[in-house]
């Protein structure tokens, strides 16, 4: 069963009157979903070339979110209605550790890069989990808590 909110919560990290936050994740996201996949591959090759590439995929995973995330905490802070939902601290707090996974799991690998296996995997499935849980959440605040969302204008 779905309903409608009867109240829009506008984010105030937005530009023309779009949220920032949603557009910024893409990217970090894309990069430590495919660190998944370049950690199994160097599991399964031992080729090089994917300890390479997962030391890129985990650094634009981790800082490119670590962007990202200002702008979410831009609304969890300064918009009271967002404030007020556990839903968002819910998603803040798993983003934070989640985030918090992936920058150890690029310095693991700026380190030492040979620690990918079991280290750097294990590290990357975790965080690929909680990227789920994380989107899950914020699925919830757009579309159960409208979010950043203008159902006034909607038809």
């Amino acid at each position: 069963m779905t309903h409608t909110p009867q109240r829009s919560i506008k984010s105030r990290a937005a530009l023309a009157g779009h949220p920032l936050h949603p557009v910024m994740i893409h990217f970090p996201v894309a990069a430590l979903m495919a660190l998944v996949a370049s950690d199994l591959a160097y599991w399964y090759t031992q080729d090089p070339f994917w300890l390479r590439s997962g030391l890129w995929l985990a650094g634009v995973g981790a800082f490119g979110g670590w962007i990202a995330s200002v702008a979410g905490i831009i609304d969890l802070v300064t918009v009271a209605r967002i404030r007020r939902l556990i839903t968002g601290w819910s998603h803040a707090i798993v983003a934070v550790v989640m985030l918090s996974l992936a920058s150890l799991n690029w310095l693991l690998r700026f380190n030492e890069p040979g620690a990918v296996l079991p280290w750097g995997l294990a590290i990357s499935l975790a965080t690929a989990c909680l990227i789920a849980l994380a989107g899950w959440l914020g699925g919830q605040l757009v579309y159960e808590h409208a979010v950043g969302v203008d159902v006034e204008k909607s038809p």
